[in-house]
Order: structure tokens, then C-alpha cells, then sequence
């Protein structure tokens, strides 16, 4: 009889462990990464049927749009149309929404409205969110995508022209003394 309990018992951790394993390894879609003029923020989506098919549209490739300032957003047409689902909502600070089912608005002010929500800027004031949305300003290049940028445009595997032995994180900044990381020197990684 003990063994037997012993056996029910390995055979459900077991059965727990193989659960939390592919759990682990299934990847979720919660965060977009938001670029403007170089500088690159996050934001936690929702889980909607609106933020699911962005999703979709961004594992094919990023989605640049020029929004134009409305006073308290930065907002304009998405360039496709996506799934609604308004909700009467007062917008806040850092709110990415859906309007009219085909234009995003990203909130550096509030608005009561109906939206569909699509997430959330992560962990900017109102004030470093007017900066990094360009309050006030128009024809505002956004790009939306799933990944964070590295800063690095592309790679030449030709030598450099100027014998160029600086270090670069993967961000493309110069660095005058690296230490432990990876780099790129002469096009090429190098771990420290």
C-alpha cells in the first residue's frame, strides 16, 4: 500500500510539472512596444478580440502610422480596421484605445468616450508621457510593433572603411570602456 501512494504521488507532481512546463513555454502576447522619434516605450495590452487581431497584423511586420495632436491625444487612422467592442470609459494618461474601429488614439490627457480598449502605456507621468508622445505637434511618426527596436539597422559584413574599433551595445550606442556583455565591433557580436 505504500508503495502504491508513493507511485500516485511522483505520478501527480509528475502530472503538475509537465502542466507548469508548457504553460511556461506558451508564449504571451501582452505587450507592444511603442516608437517615436527613436525613443521606445511599452505598453500592456488587454485581451480583446481588437488586440488579438493587432497582434496578428504585427507578427507580420510593424505598423507605422503619422498621428496628428487633438488636445489631450495623439491620434489617426490605423490603416486597417479592427474588431470593436466601445465601452463608455473616461480615457486616462497613457490609455491606447480603438476609435471608430480603425483609428488609435494614445492618451497624454483624459476623454470621456467610447472606446474599445486596446492597453496601457507602462509607468510614464503625464508629463514624460506629453514629451514622449510630442503634445502638441502633428504628422507624428508611430511604430507599433512586437519587439523592442535595438537601434541597430542593419549589419555590413564588408570591413570597415575607417577601421572603426569602437564597441556598440545592441541599442547602436558607443562605448568607450565596455565591460561584461555583448557588443558589436566591426559588425560583428562580441561577448565580454
Amino acid at each position: 500500500m505504500h508503495k502504491y501512494l508513493l507511485f500516485l504521488a511522483a505520478m501527480l507532481f509528475c502530472s503538475c510539472s509537465a502542466d507548469n512546463e508548457a504553460k511556461a513555454e506558451t508564449p504571451t502576447m501582452n505587450k507592444i512596444y511603442i516608437t517615436i522619434d527613436g525613443q521606445t516605450q511599452s505598453a500592456t495590452l488587454v485581451d480583446n478580440d481588437a488586440t488579438r487581431e493587432l497582434v496578428a497584423a504585427l507578427q507580420n511586420a510593424p505598423i507605422t502610422v503619422t498621428l496628428n495632436d487633438n488636445d489631450f491625444e495623439i491620434w489617426g487612422a490605423l490603416g486597417r480596421s479592427l474588431t470593436t467592442k466601445n465601452e463608455q470609459m473616461t480615457a486616462q494618461p497613457g490609455d491606447v484605445v480603438l476609435y471608430s474601429g480603425q483609428h488609435i488614439c494614445i492618451f497624454y490627457g483624459s476623454n470621456p468616450y467610447g472606446y474599445t480598449r486596446l492597453g496601457h502605456i507602462d509607468g510614464l507621468s503625464e508629463s514624460e508621457l506629453r514629451t514622449f508622445l510630442k503634445a502638441g505637434q502633428n504628422n507624428i511618426s508611430v511604430t507599433l510593433s512586437l519587439a523592442k527596436p535595438t537601434g541597430i539597422r542593419g549589419l555590413s559584413s564588408a570591413p570597415s572603411q575607417n577601421g572603426d574599433e569602437n564597441y556598440y551595445t545592441l541599442n547602436g550606442q558607443k562605448v568607450s570602456n565596455p565591460s561584461k556583455g555583448l557588443f558589436i565591433k566591426n559588425g560583428k557580436k562580441i561577448v565580454i
